[in-house]
C-alpha cells in the first residue's frame, strides 16, 4: 500500500549555477551566524527581546504597539515570494530556502566524509567495519556540531549573543535557552541530515500550491522533448541524426544529480526545486559530445512551443504594484513614526471640576512610552481653546530608554472659553527638553459643563 523510502544519493556537479547556488549558500550562512555578532551602538544590531517586549533592528526598535509593522512584513513577503514565484518559478527552493541551504551543507560534509555518489552507496551497502565506523562517525560529529552551532545561534537572536556565549561556556543556560538550543539544533539535524528532500516534498506547502502561480510564461526547468528524442547511446562526437537519435544520450546523470531523485525528462513535476543541477549535469555532457548546450534548461511552456514569452502581464503587474504599494505604505510609516508614545487616560470618576480660580479643570493620567534607544526628559503643552493650560506632576518627567511612565495631569480652561457643547477637543503634545526633534502628540476630550443637562 505504501513504497518504502529510497535514499537519494544526489551526484557531486559542478557549473554555473552550482557555483551561484554554493554562493548563495556562503551568503545566506554568513547572514544567518554573522548577524548576531554584529553590534550597533554598543548593543546587539538584531536582538529580539521577548521578556522586555522589544525588538532592536539596526538601531530602530519596536514594540507590541508596533504589531502592524510585522504584519506588513509577512504580507509583504508574502507577496514577494508570489511576484518571484511567478516571474522566475521555484528560485526560492533552489537557492535560498534554508532547507535547501542547510541540506546542501549537510552533503557538503557527508561528500568529504564518505566520498562521492558511487562510495556512499557502497559504503551503506556494505557491513560495519572499521572504516564504515569512522566514515560515518566523522559525518556525524560535524552534523552534530554544525547544528548545535545553528541551535546556539537562532537563540542569539533571542538573547545577547556575547552573554549567551558566556554563559555556555561556565554552564549557567537558563532553562529556556537550553531547550530552543536543543530543539533548534535537533531540527536542524533530522531536516538536513535525514528528511531532506522529503521536507520539500511532503511537508513544505509552498511545493503543493506553488502551481497555482504558474502560467505558460513562467520561467521553468525543461528538459526539451523535440530535441532529445528519441534518446539512445553513441560514440562521441557522433552526428545525432545520422543515427537516428535526438542529443539525449540517456546517461542519467540529470537523475544522479537531482537533489529530489525525480527524472527531469519525465516534464514538470511538483517535486523540482529549480535548483538546476539537471541543468549543469547535462551541459557537461553537451560540451563532452560536443552538441549545443541547453537540452535541459531554464525556459518557460511558451517558449519551449516557439511562442512569444512575456515577462510583463496582468499578473506580474498586479503583484509588483502591491508590493510596491506596501512597501511604501511600510517606508512613510516608519519615517512618520513617532520615538516617543503618550497615552491619556480620562478620570472617568469626576468629569470636570471648578477650581478656586474659577477654572474649568480635567484630570487625566498620561502613560509616557520612550521608544528611543536613549533616556530623555520630557515637558508637556496643550493646544485647544484660548487660555488653555496644563500641569502635570512632575513637570518634567525623565523616562529610560524602553521605559513607560505614568504621571498625573490637570488641564484647566477659562470658562468663557468653553463654546462646544459637552467639550472641546484638545491636543496634548510632549517634547524632549534634551533633543528637540524628538516629539510625540495625542488628542483627546476636554470635559465641560456647557450644554450638559443638570
Amino acid at each position: 500500500m505504501y513504497e518504502a523510502h529510497q535514499k537519494v544519493y544526489p551526484r557531486e556537479v559542478k557549473g554555473r549555477f552550482q557555483n551561484l547556488r554554493t554562493g548563495m549558500v556562503f551568503l545566506l550562512l554568513g547572514v544567518f551566524y554573522g548577524l548576531p555578532w554584529l553590534q550597533l551602538g554598543g548593543r546587539q544590531a538584531v536582538l529580539f527581546d521577548l521578556p522586555a517586549r522589544q525588538f532592536h533592528i539596526f538601531g530602530l526598535t519596536f514594540w507590541p504597539q508596533d504589531f502592524f509593522y510585522l504584519t506588513l512584513l509577512l504580507v509583504i513577503c508574502a507577496l514577494g515570494l508570489f511576484f518571484v514565484t511567478a516571474l522566475f518559478g521555484r528560485v526560492w527552493c533552489g537557492y535560498a530556502c534554508p532547507q535547501t541551504v542547510w541540506t546542501e551543507v549537510f552533503l557538503w560534509m557527508e561528500q568529504w566524509t564518505e566520498g562521492g555518489r558511487a562510495k556512499r552507496m557502497k559504503l551503506d551497502r556494505g557491513p560495519w567495519n572499521r572504516e564504515k565506523i569512522l566514515r560515518k562517525g566523522a559525518k556525524q560529529v560535524l552534523w552534530v556540531t554544525f547544528a548545535a552551532w545553528t541551535g546556539f545561534t537562532f537563540v542569539g537572536f533571542f538573547t545577547p549573543i556575547t552573554e549567551l556565549g558566556a554563559r555556555l561556556l561556565t554552564f549557567e543556560l537558563g532553562p529556556w535557552e537550553t531547550f530552543w538550543m536543543g530543539f533548534y539544533g535537533l531540527a536542524t539535524y533530522g531536516n538536513a541530515g535525514f528528511l531532506r528532500e522529503q521536507v520539500c516534498l511532503y511537508m513544505c506547502p509552498y511545493a503543493r500550491f506553488q502551481g497555482a502561480m504558474f502560467d505558460r510564461d513562467t520561467l521553468i526547468i525543461s528538459y526539451d522533448e523535440a530535441r532529445g528524442e528519441p534518446r539512445g547511446g553513441r560514440k562521441r562526437g557522433v552526428e545525432p541524426k545520422s543515427v537516428g537519435l535526438g542529443d539525449c544520450i540517456d546517461c542519467n546523470l540529470c537523475v544522479q544529480a537531482c537533489p529530489t531523485g525525480i527524472d527531469i525528462r519525465d516534464g514538470l513535476q511538483y517535486e523540482c526545486i529549480a535548483c538546476a543541477a539537471c541543468i549543469d549535469a547535462c551541459d557537461s555532457v553537451m560540451d563532452r559530445m560536443n552538441y549545443p548546450r541547453g537540452l535541459i534548461r531554464y525556459t518557460s511552456e511558451n517558449a519551449l512551443e516557439g511562442k512569444p514569452s512575456r515577462v510583463v502581464r496582468p499578473r506580474t503587474i498586479v503583484y509588483l504594484v502591491l508590493l510596491l504599494a506596501l512597501a511604501t505604505a511600510g517606508a512613510t510609516g516608519l519615517a512618520l513614526r513617532e520615538p516617543v508614545r503618550l497615552d491619556i487616560l480620562t478620570d472617568r470618576n469626576t468629569l470636570y471640576r471648578e477650581t478656586d480660580e474659577g477654572l474649568i479643570e480635567n484630570s487625566y493620567t498620561f502613560k509616557l512610552t520612550n521608544m528611543h534607544d536613549t533616556a530623555h526628559s520630557y515637558r508637556f503643552s496643550v493646544t485647544g481653546p484660548e487660555g488653555i493650560r496644563i500641569e502635570t506632576d512632575p513637570p518634567e518627567v525623565r523616562v529610560a530608554a524602553g521605559e513607560t511612565r505614568t504621571l498625573a495631569a490637570r488641564v484647566q480652561l477659562p470658562p468663557a472659553a468653553a463654546e462646544n457643547p459637552g467639550g472641546e477637543e484638545i491636543t496634548v503634545r510632549v517634547r524632549s527638553t534634551d533633543d528637540a526633534g524628538i516629539t510625540g502628540s495625542e488628542t483627546t476630550r476636554f470635559r465641560t459643563p456647557v450644554g450638559r443637562d443638570f
